[in-house]
């Protein structure tokens, strides 16, 4: 059995981790690199940065704290954010990033995906996912950080994507986004069914109980979590030892 990882998010605007609600309220939390080293040591499996205004600021990724976060750390980690070109890609990766996440432009231009998967390697693909339920109880996919609806079905997103040659899929669900009241558990379990990649789930994750609900019934690969670990509401090997107790295989 898999192990499942354990991932910290850390959203960074303006060269500092920030968290909100639903995309909205954002709030100051910490310098990304000290938090980046923080989880490293604190046996975090992965570690995730998202440059939350790029896209809708149309600039590219700042690279700076990539370089310095690479530096510091000893796990691998995903980088997205305003990415748009096979270059955007090529200049992640060489500032130390592992994994190079799309979202909105992969939308624009879903030929990115299959051309980055080409050069790099799936496994350097990562296709993250905003969406949000609507009135047919089925979920659309938003970009430009949640601001805008592209009308697009995100689970017909999901399958399109790993076709184009996504390697990994993290599925955010902006309704649960800050919530605490746990992952979208049926959005996830549409995409884990209907992908043969890992699938991260994202958004919701309030105690440790939501966490094995995402990994044990609904097979999800990786749990993504933010605000619970940067205000230190719940402990990584804290909750990796209670999956463990539960029957979920973790590295410890």
């Amino acid at each position: 059995m898999l192990a499942r990882r354990i991932i910290p998010c850390l959203d960074v605007r303006n060269g500092r981790v920030v968290k909100g609600t639903k995309f909205e309220d954002i709030q100051d939390v910490n310098d990304p690199v000290v938090l980046g080293k923080f989880y490293s040591d604190s046996g975090a499996d992965e570690l995730v940065f998202y440059d939350i205004t790029a896209s809708n600021e149309e600039r590219k990724t700042s690279l700076e704290f990539v370089k310095r976060v690479a530096h510091e750390i000893n796990i691998p980690f995903c980088v997205g954010g305003g990415v748009s070109t096979l270059e955007d890609f090529k200049y992640i990766l060489r500032s130390g990033a592992d994994k190079v996440s799309v979202n909105s432009s992969a939308v624009k231009n879903p030929n990115l995906i299959k051309q980055a998967s080409e050069r790099f390697g799936n496994q350097c693909v990562v296709l993250s996912i905003d969406a949000k339920k609507n009135e047919n109880e089925s979920w659309d996919v938003y970009v430009k950080g949640g601001r805008e609806n592209t009308r697009m079905d995100a689970v017909e997103w999901a399958v399109r994507g790993v076709e184009l040659g996504a390697g990994e899929i993290v599925v955010n669900s902006i309704d649960e986004d800050g919530m605490k009241n746990g992952y979208d558990i049926e959005l996830l379990k549409k995409i884990t069914q209907s992908v043969n990649v890992p699938v991260i789930a994202s958004g919701g994750a309030g105690k440790m109980e939501h966490f094995l609900d995402a990994v044990k019934y609904e097979d999800a690969d990786g749990i993504l979590a933010a605000s619970v670990f940067h205000f230190n509401e719940i402990g990584i090997m804290d909750l990796k030892k209670y999956l463990k107790d539960n029957g979920v295989s973790v590295r410890l």
